[in-house]
Formats: C-alpha cells, structure tokens, sequence
C-alpha cells in the first residue's frame, strides 16, 4: 500500500513539473496540445479547447485579446449608464463577423462577443454548408441591450439584456436570398426546420452559457435567445451554475 501511494505521489509530482513547464513556456508543446495557449475561435478544436475557452470568457484580458482574432468586426466603447440607469461597462459594438452581416449593430459585453464569434464560425456556417451548401451572409436580431428586468415584469432580477449579455436572434439569410426566421422552427422534415435545430444545438450545448427557444414559451416563439449569464439553461432543460438548489432557478431567463 505504501509502494503505490508513493507511485502515485511521484506520477502527480512529474504532472505539476510538466504542467508548471508548459505554462512558463520552459518545456515547448504544440498550440493544439498547450492548455495556456491562447484561445482561437478559428481554430480546430482539441483536447484543451474547452478549457481554455473557459479561462478566457472569466479573464477579461484574455478575452479582450481572443476577440481581437474573432473575425468580428466591432469598435470598443466607453462606459456608460444608459437609459434607466443600467451599467454599460467593457462593452463593445459589434457591425459584422468576418463576412457575414447583422440586421444592426449591436452593443455587447466581450464574452457574449466571443460567444458570437464561436456560433457563428463554427456551428452557424457549417450547419448551412451541410444543409443548403450556401453560407450565411446577415444574422437577423431584435436587440441585445435593454435596461429591463427579467420578462419585463417589476418583481423580478435584471434581465442579462441590461448588461448587454444577451441578444435575441430572429432569423438568417443565405447567399442565395434565401430567409429562414424562427416561424420555420415547426414545420417538420424541412431544410429550414433542420437548419434551425442544428443552429439551436450549436448555440446550446457550447457557444452560449442560456439558449432559449420556441420550445421553452410562448415568449420565445420567434427568436433564440442567447445569453452569457450565471445560469446554464436550455429550453426545459437546466443546472444553476453554482449548484444552488434548483427552487432558486427562475421561470425565464430573458
């Protein structure tokens, strides 16, 4: 017993001096197998992306610098407090990713930017590749920042919309013309339909931290919407981040 609690002391011993040499840059490992290298939302994912992604949406330096090589096109803006008194802080304006347009600009905080940036390059694109071997050149959306509370009802928290963490998205046009909005989101054995669940998948299970849609309520009927907020929901399905008992949970979360 003695022997393997030493063996494996040693094995945890040799892993901490490895580790310790990858991130001092002392021991030289390629990007893709490099916990601490930066993360690359255009780039192949590999055994540490998600942990890496996660680092840089809770390092607002990391995040700022991954940004920067999202492909989006966007213009940093000063702090503020907007209309009804909603702090407006780190956030930026966001016109394009790479060559695909929004419907408008919108402000958003940087993870939420960089959450954009992951659905769009590699869930969005790829879904429309398969599916209509066309890519999507225009995100349709309702809004990201409003200074509201939750369903805009009185008694309840701030929505992530007042931070700008959250967006509403509507619908996509191809670059053949061709529109496909949420109202499509029924209509079973259609391109459209498939389109749309694989971009709710996408948006769900990793770009965004809360994807709600028409299958949550009736007040997401006509748009996903995405969020960077404390809680990880999907449609009926969901876990408080913190583990907090579920009763804290609330109904909605736009």
């Amino acid at each position: 017993m003695t022997g393997r609690i030493i063996a494996w002391l040693l094995l945890f011993t040799l892993i901490g001096v490895i580790a310790y040499g990858v991130y001092s840059r002392r021991i030289d490992v390629p990007e893709r197998y490099d916990p601490f290298a930066p993360y690359d939302v255009r780039a192949p994912q590999g055994p540490f992306t998600v942990y890496k992604r996660w680092r840089t949406m809770h390092d607002p330096q990391l995040c700022e610098a991954a940004l920067a090589e999202s492909g989006l096109v966007y213009k940093p803006m000063a702090d503020s407090v907007g209309a009804g008194g909603c702090a407006l802080n780190d956030v930026v304006r966001i016109t394009q990713a790479d060559d695909t347009r929004f419907s408008s600009p919108f402000l958003a905080m940087c993870p939420l930017a960089l959450g954009i940036a992951d659905f769009e390059h590699r869930y969005l694109q790829s879904a429309a590749l398969e599916i209509f071997s066309e890519r999507v050149t225009r995100i349709e959306h309702v809004g990201s920042y409003a200074c509201r509370n939750v369903n805009h009802q009185q008694d309840t928290a701030l929505s992530q919309h007042a931070s700008a963490s959250a967006i509403d998205l509507t619908g996509f046009v191809l670059a053949n013309g061709r529109r496909i909005t949420l109202a499509r989101w029924n209509d079973e054995a259609t391109q459209d339909a498939s389109f749309l669940q694989r971009v709710h998948e996408g948006a769900c299970y990793y770009a965004f931290d809360t994807t709600l849609g028409p299958d949550y309520s009736a007040l997401h009927k006509t748009h996903f919407h995405v969020d960077m907020g404390p809680y990880s929901i999907a449609d009926e399905r969901f876990v408080r981040m913190d583990a907090s008992p579920i009763n804290e949970i609330p109904e909605e979360s736009e």
